[in-house]
């Protein structure tokens, strides 16, 4: 390994997954600005959209996962129509 390219600042971070509110705990150099406390220690905080946990490839179930309300928005423009 070169020396001097890789970060010293590794530290615990706390990630979650905001989908089924999963936690899971590493190493990571991440800067955050929110905190979580777990058992009375207090770790930076990583929010994930998706994780190992609620991925379906890992989890074998098809979700729909909308964060931008893409869904609703083509639920108005086109989930009404009736045909004719």
């Amino acid at each position: 390994m070169k020396k001097g390219i890789h970060p010293e600042n590794y530290r615990q971070v706390v990630f979650k997954d905001m989908s089924n509110e999963n936690i899971f705990i590493s190493r990571s150099t991440i800067n955050t600005k929110e905190t979580i406390e777990i058992e009375g220690v207090t770790y930076p905080l990583v929010k994930l959209e998706i994780s190992n946990t609620s991925h379906p490839f890992y989890t074998g179930k098809a979700k729909l996962v909308d964060t931008a309300g893409r869904v609703d928005k083509f639920m108005s423009r086109y989930g009404n129509r009736v045909k004719k």
